[in-house]
C-alpha cells in the first residue's frame, strides 16, 4: 500500500487507550477499508509513564503537544482531553494547519461549536465528532448522511447513561435516588462529582449538537430548558408504574413551522414504548422523519471501546478524504455553511405537553374539587386521578394526569395550588411524552 495516514492523539486516558487498542488490533481491516495503513505517529499526554494496558513505543510518547500540532507529517489530530481549554486552542491550531480533527468533546462543541465549525470551514479542514453524542451509537452520521433527505419532526431519547442507570435501578428496586447514586459512584458508573450527569447538563450538551445538525441552526445552551433527576422519588416511580408509565431522563427536540423546542427533563413514557425498555448505562435515540418514519438507535453511550469505536470511525472517514484530496464532502454542520440560519427556540412557558402532578394533601372532603377547580380555571382538563395510602391525620398523595396543556398555565396553577393550606409540600410535576 501507499504512504500511511498518520494520526496524532492528544489525551491517553480511558477513551484514548480504547482508540490505541482498536487501531492496533484492527489495523489490517482498517487499512483495507481506507486503502492505506492508518498509524499512530504520536501520543501526547501529561502522564506518559502510567501503564494503560496497551503496548506502545516510548518513541511516540510525548508530553509536549507541539510535537503533534506542529508536525507536518501528522494528517489527523485526535483531541480526547475534554473541557474547554486547552482543548479548544489545540483544535483551532490543528484546523488552521489544515489537519483533520477528530474530537469527542461534547461540552466544547455545545458551548463553542460555532467558533470551531467556522474555523474548520475557513481552513477547509475536516472535523469529526461522532463520539461526542451517544458513545458508540452512530447518531451524528445518521443525522448528517443517512437521514439527510428527511425533515426531522422530533428527536427524543436517553442521552446520559449514568442517569439512566440510576433511574433504572430506582424503578426495579424501589430505592431512593441518593442510595443508588452512592452505589453508582462506588461502582464507577457515576463520577465523583456527578452533577453534569444527574442535573441533565451532559444530555443538554448532546441535544444542542443534535439540534444544530438536524435543523441547520446554531443553538445556545441557555436556550435549552434543563432539569435533572435528583427530585424524582420512589413514590413517583410506583405511581408511574401503576399508571402504565416509566420515568426516564430525556432530551427532546421538536421542529414545527421553523420553531424549535429543545428541553431536557424527567419524562413519563409508556412502559411498552422502546425508550422505556432501555435500562442501565445504555442510550437510545428515537428519531421521526417525514419520509423514513420512526427510527430508534440503541447502544452503549459511554465507555472506552464503544466511544473509541466512534472516534476510529471518524479517523477512517477523514483518512479516506485525505487520500482523495477532498475536505468537508459532508459538512461538519450537516448543512452547507451559507445555508444555515438561526431559528427561533420556543420558550419553555409556551411548550405543550401532558403532565403528571403529585400533590400531598390533607385527607378531607373537597380537596379534589378545589384542585380541579384551579386547573379548570386555566383550561387544564384532567385525564385521570389516583389516590392511595389514606392515613388519618396525615397528608396523602393525590396523583393527577392532565390532557395536553400549556406549560405557562400549569406553572401558574401549581403556584396557586402550593399556596393552599390543604397542600403540605410543593407539588411534583413530571412531563409526559409518547402518548399522543
Amino acid at each position: 500500500m501507499d504512504q500511511a495516514v498518520k494520526v496524532g492523539l492528544i489525551g491517553f486516558g480511558t477513551v484514548g487507550t480504547g482508540v490505541v487498542n482498536i487501531l492496533q488490533n484492527n489495523a489490517d481491516i482498517i487499512a483495507k477499508r481506507v486503502g492505506r495503513p492508518v498509524v499512530l505517529a504520536k501520543i501526547g499526554d501529561l502522564d506518559v509513564t502510567t501503564d494503560r494496558g496497551v503496548t506502545v513505543s516510548s518513541e511516540i510518547l510525548t508530553t509536549n503537544v507541539k510535537d503533534i500540532l506542529d508536525d507536518p507529517q501528522i494528517d489527523i489530530v485526535v483531541e480526547l482531553i475534554g473541557g474547554h481549554e486547552p482543548a479548544k486552542r489545540f483544535i483551532l491550531h490543528a484546523l488552521s494547519s489544515k489537519k483533520g480533527v477528530v474530537t469527542a468533546n461534547k461540552a466544547l462543541l455545545a458551548d463553542h461549536g460555532e467558533e470551531v465549525f467556522e474555523a474548520a470551514f475557513k481552513a477547509q479542514a475536516d472535523l469529526g465528532f461522532e463520539a461526542s453524542v451517544g458513545g458508540g451509537i452512530p447518531i451524528i452520521r445518521s443525522l448528517t448522511e443517512g437521514l439527510a433527505g428527511n425533515h426531522l419532526t422530533s428527536i427524543m431519547g436517553i442521552m446520559n447513561g449514568t442517569s439512566n442507570y440510576i433511574l433504572s435501578r430506582m424503578t426495579h428496586e424501589g430505592r431512593d435516588f441518593s442510595d443508588i447514586l452512592q452505589e453508582a459512584t462506588r461502582e464507577g458508573y457515576a463520577e465523583a462529582d456527578p452533577s453534569l450527569d444527574v442535573d441533565g447538563v451532559d444530555a443538554a450538551h448532546k441535544l444542542v449538537i443534535m439540534v444544530n445538525l438536524a435543523y441547520g441552526t446554531p443553538v445556545s445552551m441557555n436556550a435549552v430548558y434543563t432539569e435533572g433527576i435528583s427530585k424524582i422519588s420512589t413514590v413517583d416511580m410506583i405511581f408511574a408504574r401503576e399508571l402504565g408509565f416509566t420515568i426516564k431522563l430525556l432530551g427532546i427536540a421538536k421542529c414545527q413551522d421553523q420553531v424549535i423546542e429543545a428541553r431536557v427533563h424527567p419524562t413519563l413514557v409508556p412502559t411498552e414504548s422502546p425508550i422505556a425498555q432501555v435500562n442501565g448505562v445504555y442510550n437510545a435515540i428515537h428519531l421521526v422523519g417525514d419520509a423514513v418514519g420512526d427510527i430508534v438507535l440503541y447502544g452503549q453511550g459511554a465507555g472506552s471501546l464503544p466511544t473509541a469505536s466512534a472516534v476510529v470511525g471518524d479517523i477512517i472517514d477523514l483518512a479516506r478524504n485525505r487520500i482523495y484530496g477532498s475536505f468537508s464532502r459532508v459538512p461538519a454542520t450537516s448543512f452547507q455553511w451559507e445555508a444555515r440560519k438561526p431559528l427561533a427556540i420556543k420558550p419553555m412557558a409556551e411548550i405543550e405537553s401532558r403532565y403528571y402532578l403529585r400533590c400531598m394533601v390533607k385527607d378531607e372532603p373537597g380537596v379534589l374539587s378545589t384542585i380541579s377547580g384551579i386547573l379548570g380555571e386555566r383550561g387544564i382538563s384532567i385525564s385521570s386521578v389516583l389516590q392511595k395510602g389514606r392515613k388519618q391525620g396525615q397528608p396523602v398523595p393525590l396523583v393527577i394526569l392532565t390532557h395536553r396543556s400549556r406549560e405557562r398555565g400549569i406553572q401558574a396553577a401549581l403556584q396557586e395550588m402550593n399556596a393552599l393550606p390543604l397542600v403540605s409540600e410543593p407539588t411534583t410535576l413530571i412531563r409526559m411524552e409518547g402518548i399522543e
